[in-house]
């Protein structure tokens, strides 16, 4: 037994001994006691040199960033309230159509088309069609079939399919589907060119220098990847026909692919709110909106009395769409006609797209400000609605707060708790905004969260493209053509593409879900807030896109 306690007997006398020497220290000699003395001189002066530290570090807190942070998130808190301004008025109108039954048809002459008993087809209005397309290998038959099934007398009807493509397979592909169509009586032709110049707004504006192109009243457009119901010109061009101060007749977009995968799902939900409130509420309020670039159909002199198609941005579309409002024609939107098209369904493509979209409106705003201004053929209010909500607002605002806000200063404040950033910001308001854009789209009320987190993710990309095209940086006229997969997607025909997790890995997305991620975690620590739940999720979303988990 003595044995046995040995080694605990030696352990204890042990740790009585080192704690004698922690307390009592040692005075074994004067040399060692002069190394003490020294040893603490050293560490005065250490600590006088972090205490001074420390001073100035308090002293730059809050002469520096205090003030400055208060200012982001006084600019912020206006931003918030602009925003839901907007959001709210554009809802108000929408409510405003649906109580009162306000559609197109009542508030524009329109009729029926019907073949005179005389002179038979030729009182129909000679119709362009243009199918712009690059490299389209996926969906180029899905969209030439769709627009040569279109009801109209054939003898008034152009089919102009504009190939940009440079892959020898897609042009044969395409020859061989036009040399189809060309065989059951349709009037379709092939326009190429020798080069890229200007992109689809070149390509287009070529497209309309042929001579045949002189005889047609009205021109309809359709990306390679839409599908418009047969119907589709008989509902349109009456508005046009039947009204000579409409330039524009614009259809919904509806996508085949949205049940894809989760991503195509928060799509649905933003483009839904763009279309049916947006759209809705513009062409309702101020004969205005945005040309999508695709499913709508213009009259050929408002196109030309404002200068065609111009390449100088990445959305030549609305710099279209700008100009002919500009002077002074109106556009008509259809909310109840819809054309079937694709989404993207990978996140790249996806990003690319983003770019272009949040890129380009913020540079023709640049470029467009002044000539708004000192335009003299339409009201000051229709100048104040198109550079204060039309661009301003929904182009540049939107998607600073988003991010900025959302993403930067709500999770930096955990740092200063000393600023006070009101609820209302934080939670009321982007839940009204929240509610507002899933009214469009009903049956995907429970992906609210999935959503939130997910536009804020990409608010990122969108604010990175408003920068470079406001202040016209290196990207600011790239253009990359959405990856669409047709009949691909579908039947699983696709190659199953490996990706390494480096090549998965979007850097971007991991930096800012590390730095909302240590956010997250010093609020869980220190803070006061339950603010920490709402960093973590959204840290989570940044690193599932981060690592490639987004789409198909």
């Amino acid at each position: 037994m003595s044995l046995f306690l040995k080694p605990f007997l030696f352990l204890y006398d042990t740790t009585l001994s080192l704690l004698l020497l922690l307390f009592n220290g040692w005075s074994l000699e004067d040399a060692a006691a002069a190394q003490q003395r020294l040893e603490a001189d050293n560490n005065s002066a250490q600590s006088s040199e972090w205490f001074h530290m420390q001073y100035m570090w308090i002293k730059t807190r809050s002469v520096v960033l205090v003030p400055v942070f208060k200012c982001l998130v006084v600019m912020c808190l206006v931003l918030s309230i602009i925003v839901f301004f907007e959001s709210f008025y554009m809802n108000f109108v929408i409510l405003f159509v649906k109580l009162f039954r306000r559609k197109p048809h009542k508030v524009y002459k329109w009729e029926a088309m019907l073949a005179d008993v005389e002179v038979g087809p030729d009182n129909y209005p000679m119709v362009l069609i243009q199918i712009p397309m690059y490299n389209e290998k996926e969906v180029y038959q899905l969209s030439i079939a769709a627009v040569c099934r279109l009801v109209w007398p054939s003898s008034r009807l152009v089919v102009q399919v504009v190939d940009d493509s440079t892959d020898p397979d897609v042009r044969e592909g395409v020859d061989v589907e036009i040399a189809k169509w060309q065989s059951q009586g349709i009037n379709i032709r092939c326009e190429r060119r020798d080069n890229r110049n200007g992109y689809k707004a070149g390509a287009m504006k070529e497209a309309l220098t042929h001579t045949y192109v002189k005889q047609c009243d009205f021109v309809a457009v359709f990306d390679a990847d839409f599908q418009p119901e047969p119907d589709y010109l008989t509902r349109t061009i009456p508005f046009l026909v039947h009204n000579p101060e409409v330039a524009l007749v614009q259809a919904r977009w509806i996508f085949v692919n949205a049940d894809k995968c989760l991503m195509t799902r928060m799509q649905e939900m933003s483009l839904n709110y763009h279309f049916k409130v947006e759209q809705e509420s513009g062409s309702t309020r101020h004969a205005f909106f945005g040309f999508n670039g695709t499913a709508g159909v213009w009259r050929i002199s408002a196109l030309d009395a404002a200068g065609g198609w111009k390449s100088r941005t990445t959305v030549e579309d609305m710099d279209l769409a700008v100009r002919v409002g500009l002077h002074g024609w109106k556009f008509v939107y259809l909310n109840d006609l819809t054309v079937r098209n694709e989404l993207p369904s990978k996140f790249k493509a996806y990003r690319f797209q983003q770019h272009r979209w949040s890129c380009g409106p913020a540079n023709l705003f640049r470029k467009m400000t002044m000539e708004i201004i000192h335009n003299k053929r339409v009201s000051v209010w229709k100048k104040f609605y198109v550079i204060y909500s039309f661009f301003f607002v929904r182009k540049v605002a939107v998607h600073f707060l988003t991010f900025f806000f959302y993403c930067i200063v709500v999770p930096t404040s955990v740092f200063f708790p000393e600023i006070y950033i009101p609820s209302w910001s934080t939670i009321y308001i982007p839940s009204l905004i929240t509610i507002f854009h899933t009214m469009a789209t009903p049956r995907s009320f429970y992906l609210v969260i999935f959503w939130i987190l997910f536009e804020n993710v990409m608010a990122m990309h969108r604010t990175k493209g408003t920068w470079i095209g406001l202040l016209e940086g290196g990207r600011v006229n790239e253009w990359v053509v959405t990856e669409k997969l047709g009949d691909a997607l579908k039947k699983k025909l696709l190659p199953v593409q490996r990706k390494s997790c480096y090549q998965r890995i979007n850097s971007k997305e991991v930096m800012v879900g590390v730095y909302i991620l240590g956010c997250a975690l010093y609020g869980l620590i220190y803070g006061h807030t339950w603010l920490h739940f709402y960093l973590f999720l959204q840290a989570t979303a940044f690193f599932v896109s981060g690592f490639g988990f987004v789409g198909t």
